[in-house]
């Protein structure tokens, strides 16, 4: 019988190697389904369930073409990590992604431990952790230095008597540096070595990298630039457009498009600045800035032993200011050829380095060829769709690779990853896309997620009541559906959007509708300018709370009365000064408030403590009346 409560093939296809769906684990071992068939031993129709189990072991086996001691074995163990390394992780991150570790943390037996900043301390991803730390005392860092702070976020996890690190996307995970610190205090790194983060994380030398490959790049210059003739010189050469980047980090930061020669000056120098204030160093570059293409990742995973495969590939052409708004899985609409081409391409850059845990190859496609740009060494924010139509826990599969097992180990192989149907997330955000994303803060006041079949939430600070700060990222939730079809995954997320109640700040939301409802969205030809390409997209769409309305005009209509002249209701409210009630004791005298009450039970308490309380309850012969007795009627 499977956790959800249905026997038969429901074992088999969420157990195999390549049958994990969202965030099951893998590690289900047979003692524990032997325990469920034994508590209820018959369907109803009379079969033996434990007859059941092996018949689906027999099937499973069948399926994915195990030998029969060695291809169970992630069923026969419980967590492999717990038996053979791991402990407790610290995620070195915070909010919707310190929450997706922690489950698969959770789900693989082991605790969870997450850092948070004083300005971060009523975050939800610190209460969903076994354990949480503030990483310093107020002040010493700013709200997103605390996150940076190497020596504090080590120290935290070697005093907590941690066995590895996971730092989730953003903030240090691109950092050399910072993985060097963590291996050499003996922790275990999630992600790759530090001298491929070296290799690949800046982008000028990935570029080396894939042109020594033979993988076809954007025309650009041949390493980083620091002077503006320098860019003048390359632009005179190649022509405009060209996009200037920052050679470190990712996210957007640090990119300007340059459409003419009375541009490059100022996008040159506001490209600079704004890369040495995100990343910490104002290194940038010049690429040929391709007109309307598309932007298609690869997802890598490798062992660093020699296995290196692909999940396929991600389609995140909607984008704004370089920043991904909607993520597809596979792409929609990619040519049979060049989608060969790429997972090929991304394999052979991946090769070279001898890649260890997970990773992505981005591209450019258009109409004329594929053009590698970057691999970010890490987990992406979209990972969540590759996850629905693979089957697989990405974040498990980095952890068991952080272990020390191999993909052969996992029984993880290229012929064994399968496409199934379509997925699409979308992050909902606090931005008001009318006035140009500016962010919104405040408190929420309503908030109601969707829900249902396909529909999967990844969330950090979308919560009623939750306080929206000025201090992070304005992702309130990322939502991912899927769907047989990229139709039905379409619609399945128009259905989740419209069930959404969100009130007390701005989002993001009536903007996400109209862009899924547009004829370019609906045929799955985007490219990565087709926010900015297109206006129609930004006329407002209101939504209309009505229970919420309804329930102002009934509060303003019992306490004010009825505003409109000539109509008759009921009076406005008396709200004058309320009476206070006169207290009298047994014999009818007035009680005088202002004195100190007699002893009691309370003294009791304050006096002797809990179990002197206790006691003196216990040897009490009369009946003990509290005021939980009337409130609660106990």
């Amino acid at each position: 019988m499977s956790d959800d409560g249905f026997p038969g093939d429901a074992i088999a296809s969420i157990s195999g190697p390549t049958q994990h769906h969202g965030h099951r684990s893998p590690n289900m071992n047979f003692d524990y389904l032997n325990y469920s068939f034994k508590s209820l031993s018959r369907t109803p129709s009379g079969e033996n369930l434990a007859g059941l189990a092996s018949k689906n072991a027999e099937d499973l086996e069948r399926r994915f073409h195990m030998p029969n001691d060695e291809g169970l074995l992630h069923l026969k163990n419980t967590s492999p990590i717990v038996a053979k390394a791991f402990h407790k992780v610290l995620i070195a991150n915070r909010g919707e992604i310190a929450m997706r570790i922690t489950r698969t943390a959770h789900e693989l037996g082991l605790k969870a431990v997450a850092i948070y900043a004083y300005e971060d301390r009523l975050s939800m991803h610190r209460y969903k952790a076994d354990e949480s730390y503030q990483i310093a005392p107020e002040g010493k860092y700013t709200p997103v230095g605390a996150y940076l702070a190497q020596d504090d976020i080590i120290a935290i996890a070697l005093e907590r008597n941690c066995d590895v690190v996971h730092p989730g996307y953003g903030f240090l995970s691109e950092n050399a540096e910072f993985a060097r610190k963590v291996e050499a205090a003996g922790l275990k790194w999630v992600g790759p070595l530090p001298e491929t983060i070296d290799a690949l994380g800046d982008k000028v030398k990935a570029r080396a990298v894939a042109i020594k490959c033979g993988v076809p790049v954007v025309p650009g210059t041949d390493g980083p630039i620091d002077k503006v003739e320098d860019a003048r010189a390359f632009c005179s050469e190649h022509g405009y457009p060209v996009i200037i980047k920052a050679a470190l980090g990712g996210g957007g930061r640090g990119m300007r498009v340059v459409r003419g020669p009375e541009e490059l000056d100022s996008a040159f120098e506001r490209a600079r600045s704004e890369a040495l204030s995100a990343f910490g160093d104002g290194t940038v570059f010049i690429e040929r800035f391709l007109d309307r293409p598309k932007h298609i990742e690869v997802q890598l995973l490798g062992d660093g032993q020699g296995g290196i495969i692909h999940l396929y590939e991600r389609d995140c052409s909607v984008q704004r200011r370089h920043q991904k708004v909607v993520e597809i899985a596979p792409a929609p609409n990619l040519d049979g050829a060049v989608r060969d081409a790429l997972l090929a391409d991304a394999i052979k850059i991946a090769r070279h380095v001898n890649y260890r845990n997970a990773g992505t190859a981005e591209f450019l496609v258009d109409t004329r060829g594929h053009y590698f740009i970057e691999i970010n060494p890490r987990i992406q924010v979209e990972h969540t769709v590759t996850e629905e139509v693979t089957g697989l826990d990405l974040v498990s599969l980095q952890l068991h690779v952080a272990a020390g097992w191999s993909l052969a180990d996992l029984h993880v192989s290229q012929e064994r990853i399968a496409i199934r149907g379509f997925a699409i997330q979308c992050r909902v955000t606090t931005e008001d896309p009318a006035q140009g994303f500016q962010p919104d803060i405040g408190k929420i006041e309503v908030y109601r997620s969707p829900g249902g079949n396909g529909v999967r939430l990844d969330g950090g600070s979308g919560f009623n009541g939750s306080i929206i700060t000025p201090h992070y990222d304005s992702m309130l939730v990322k939502v991912t559906c899927s769907g047989a079809t990229f139709e039905k995954a379409r619609r399945r997320m128009l259905a989740s959007m419209v069930e959404f109640r969100i009130s007390g700040v701005k989002t993001n939301m009536w903007f996400l509708l109209r862009l899924l409802s547009s004829e370019t969205f609906i045929r799955g030809d985007c490219w990565t300018t087709f926010i900015d390409d297109t206006p129609q997209l930004f006329t407002v769409t209101k939504f209309r709370n009505r229970a919420a309305k309804l329930l102002v005009y009934l509060g303003d209509l019992i306490v004010n009365g009825c505003r409109i002249q000539g109509q008759v209701t009921a009076p406005a409210a008396d709200l004058q000064e309320p009476a206070i009630p006169r207290l009298v004791d047994a014999q009818g005298n007035a009680v005088d408030v202002a004195t100190a009450p007699p002893a009691g039970w309370r003294d009791v308490l304050l006096k002797g403590g809990p179990a002197a309380f206790a006691r003196a309850v216990r040897q009490h012969k009369g009946v003990l009346i509290m005021d939980t007795t009337w409130r609660d009627a106990h």
